[in-house]
């Protein structure tokens, strides 16, 4: 830890907290990063280090602060500054022409029309609203989401994760971006690309359905009472207008509004244009339609605005729309091929998805030859057979998709039925599907399908904490033959790891001590590397000291493992998939034979709190919930998320929220924490 006295401690936390904005900004705001990852990544340590250690000068604003905090019990609502409106839409040049036409009529003879041309993001509506601080700077105070249009749902904790979203903004950038200290931000909140098909991946690892396009999955996000897990899906705010506090235009022009929110250091879309006929907006709608499928995020459509504020007020609004703004839709992007095969590809997580095999087909610019079919049940669903004629979508869903069989005179029905194999057609493992699940799962942690993923999820660091096991390494292990299972990591040699690119005789000893050094960490973690669905840092735990042996686990039935807290029969139900598989037993063996830990203390309980189940909601005076929860379940009892007619106490601090008024409407009791403490003796 850096020592230094107080003036140089202030102005070294001061100096990083710019840095990082400065580069947040370059990276997030205007995609032109000047410096790598890791240069970054070490500026935020070292800010993170010296707040730990002076939290006195941690500010609301400080780049560490968009981690995200607790999760809450709800959102406030709060109404909006004005009514944020949808826009009406149209779908052809001569709707389009129409609306034109209405608007130099409503404008009168005489006046300028022109018009500011945008991309239609394809997310959620945001308002943002900053008040001034201290030393002319102004903060994020409040994020507001579109709601009824009228109220919104104060989601600031969520907002704040956000990285394109400045959390404060120097006195020296409003005067440049000519902005007032309190002022409203209105803009659009979306899912890019990458990370919606990460979200899914995760989602899939942990047994849950996928989201069905970046715009759900943005809205869903947002709307997330855990901020930690927002920060996690990387959304990207755009912004684009700028309003008084009581709701009003801040300029005369909407460009004008566009050029100054970019000044102030938000993210804009760079894809805009002032027009002022006809034929120049049909040329950006156009243009936008083609480059919809390189932006790397969802838009469908355009939007047109008149550029002066002045004509905006004097058209006004219809009773749900602005008359001076139009959405111009784009048409479904959809075409009609052959499904010439359908084959099975294996996931990271074990998934087996069927792909139809397509004749070649032009959607939207883009050769489309693949398309997902989701799962068996989807194929049942559209009674598609191979060699059928399909339609197929390219939507918000980023990957094309099967919509429906074309039936009719000119497209023949196939002859085909499809049947999913028995054995993961990657490793020949027999493939499984749990009963109530739509999917089937290839087992097998070492599958080659899902060896690099099940690598680095085994050496993370909450894991099994492999230092200098990245994926750079793990890559050039797998691309070389180094490692075809988990267990060749404990046979790797100082002399296959020097054959490595970019790996010293320093690095290679390192490495080989890391991986002997994890042979030593406890059962649990061994559990929670194994990659078992469903099972995560928790629940490894619990079964570690339930059973207090690898082998106990293994032999246990589906009735035993469900005592387990926290144990319902889908996990159950999962890890006896797991070690029914015989190439995981042979994993198992080889772990142990290479000298990891396989037993554990059984964890003592009484039966005081049996049978008895627990709700925590509020801040109680002198336990944390991770505290009272742990000492219920130690009593015997189970501490579960929401309150029903089943739950026993629900156990309340101050502050406690909708949790409290459900017991009460149930008739459940209520305790304080001295009560909690009075039922645990």
């Amino acid at each position: 830890m850096l020592s230094m006295g107080d003036a140089a401690l202030h102005t070294r936390i001061e100096k990083l907290r710019e840095a990082i904005q400065h580069h947040e900004y370059l990276y997030y705001g205007l995609d032109e990063p000047e410096i790598p990852d890791a240069d970054f990544d070490a500026m935020m340590r070292e800010l993170i280090a010296l707040e730990a250690e002076h939290p006195e000068l941690v500010t609301p604003d400080s780049p560490t602060q968009r981690v995200g905090g607790k999760p809450k019990e709800g959102f406030a609502k709060v109404a909006h500054s004005r009514p944020m409106l949808s826009l009406d839409n149209v779908n052809s040049e001569a709707e389009l022409r129409d609306w034109d036409r209405r608007v130099r009529e409503l404008a009168g003879e005489g006046a300028a029309i022109a018009y500011v041309c945008e991309y239609k993001l394809d997310g959620l509506s945001m308002a943002l609203h900053y008040r001034a601080g201290a030393n002319g700077v102004s903060h994020l105070e409040r994020g507001l989401t579109r709601g009824d249009g009228t109220i919104g749902e104060d989601v600031t904790g969520n907002v704040r994760t956000i990285r394109s979203v400045p959390l404060s903004i120097s006195h020296t950038k409003l005067a440049k971006a000519k902005l007032p200290a309190n002022f409203e931000v209105r803009g659009e909140v979306v899912m890019p690309h990458t990370a919606f098909l990460k979200m899914n991946e995760d989602r899939e690892a942990q047994g849950l359905s996928p989201a069905a396009n970046p715009r759900n999955a943005a809205a869903g996000t947002i709307r997330t009472l855990a901020p930690n897990i927002v920060a996690q899906r990387r959304l990207d705010f755009y912004a684009y207008f700028a309003l008084t506090e009581t709701g009003e235009s801040l300029f005369p022009e909407q460009s004008d509004a566009l050029e100054s929110l970019a000044a102030a250091g938000f993210r804009v879309n760079p894809h805009r244009e002032s027009v002022k006929t006809f034929d120049k907006l049909m040329e950006f709608i156009n243009r936008a339609e083609t480059q919809r499928e390189t932006l790397g995020y969802e838009i469908d459509g355009a939007v047109i605005k008149l550029d002066s504020a002045e004509l905006q007020r004097r058209l006004g609004y219809t009773g749900r729309a602005p008359r001076w703004a139009i959405a111009y839709k784009f048409t479904a992007r959809a075409g009609v091929t052959k499904v010439e095969d359908i084959r099975v590809q294996v996931g990271r997580t074990g998934k087996l998805t069927p792909v139809a095999v397509l004749t070649p087909v032009s959607i939207g610019g883009t050769t489309v030859s693949r398309a997902t079919l989701h799962n068996a049940d989807e194929i049942e669903r559209l009674g598609l057979l191979v060699k059928d004629w399909v339609k197929v979508e390219r939507g918000g869903d980023v990957i094309p998709k099967v919509v429906e069989v074309v039936d009719d005179k000119d497209h023949p029905r196939g002859t085909t039925k499809f049947h999913f194999p028995t054995h993961c057609p990657v490793c020949g493992s027999e493939i499984v599907r749990t009963e109530g699940e739509v999917d089937y799962r290839c087992v097998n942690v070492d599958c080659p399908a899902r060896l690099r993923e099940s690598l680095l999820h085994f050496s993370a660091r909450s894991v099994m904490n492999i230092e200098g096991l990245g994926e750079a390494v793990v890559t050039q292990l797998l691309d070389r033959g180094m490692v075809r299972s988990i267990a060749d990591l404990y046979s790797l040699t100082e002399e296959q790891l020097l054959s490595l690119e970019r790996i010293g005789k320093k690095s290679a000893d390192t490495l080989l001590k890391e991986i002997d050094g994890s042979k030593r960490n406890p059962l649990n973690r061994v559990l929670f590397g194994l990659g078992i669905r469903f099972i995560g840092e928790r629940t490894a735990q619990l079964l570690a000291e339930e059973f207090g042996s690898m082998d106990a686990l293994m032999a246990a039935s589906t009735d035993e493992l469900e005592r387990v807290n926290e144990v319902g029969p889908r996990v159950a139900q999962a890890i006896r998939e797991f070690f029914d598989e015989a190439k995981n037993r042979e994993l198992v063996e080889r772990l142990r034979a290479a000298g990891l830990t396989f037993t554990a203390e059984k964890r003592k309980k009484s039966s005081q709190l049996e049978g008895l189940t627990f709700v925590l909601t509020g801040t109680l005076p002198n336990l944390t919930r991770e505290d009272a929860k742990a000492k219920i379940e130690a009593a015997g009892g189970r501490v579960s998320g929401s309150v029903s007619k089943k739950t026993n106490y629900v156990v309340a601090g101050d502050d406690a929220g909708s949790k409290l008024d459900k017991a009460r409407e149930l008739g459940v009791k209520v305790v304080d924490e001295a009560g909690l403490m009075n039922l645990l003796g």
